[in-house]
């Protein structure tokens, strides 16, 4: 199985996160991770979607996607040539003698701890994902009680390869 990461420019519609989803779904492919946002152009989103498959069905999942309406681009993120971020929020059950500890590991990790209350602390991290991934192994000694991840966002390295709307 290999991983891509497919970045599209598509009409800042209602309905076309539904209807690209519902591609993958009526298709049987997989979505990975999937994130949305307005791009400078208020009539355009910019829609990350990471997926896996064999290099034929990673094939067939581009041209699909291009195909639709709502579509104006769609290229892949080389892993190499692009910039990839997540960002993860952690929910850690810490009394007073680990939030010591647990600070330290998240300022090697450059993170923020955004809440703390009597037992436990929240921890954001943005990274990309070896990072994160590294950070939660760190925490395993932990108790880690709930997580939120958004999914990866990335964007092509230099200029040579900006859509143009």
């Amino acid at each position: 199985m290999n991983r891509k990461v497919f970045q599209l420019i598509a009409d800042n519609t209602s309905g076309v996160l539904s209807r690209i989803a519902g591609l993958f779904s009526r298709r049987g492919y997989n979505i990975e991770s999937i994130t949305a946002g307005v791009t400078t152009d208020p009539n355009y989103s910019r829609i990350t979607i990471v997926t896996t498959g064999d290099n034929d069905i990673l094939e067939q999942i581009e041209k699909q996607v291009a195909k639709l309406v709502d579509v104006e681009s769609i290229v892949e993120l080389n892993p190499g040539d692009s910039v990839f971020r997540e960002l993860i929020m952690i929910k850690v059950k810490a009394d007073a003698a680990q939030r010591v500890e647990i600070s330290t590991v998240v300022d090697i990790f450059r993170a923020s701890i955004v809440d703390v209350t009597v037992d436990s602390l929240i921890i954001e991290l943005i990274g990309d994902q070896p990072k994160i991934e590294a950070f939660l192994a760190m925490l395993e000694s932990y108790d880690i009680l709930e997580t939120a991840r958004t999914g990866i966002a990335g964007l092509s390295r230099g200029t040579e390869s900006i859509v143009k709307l």
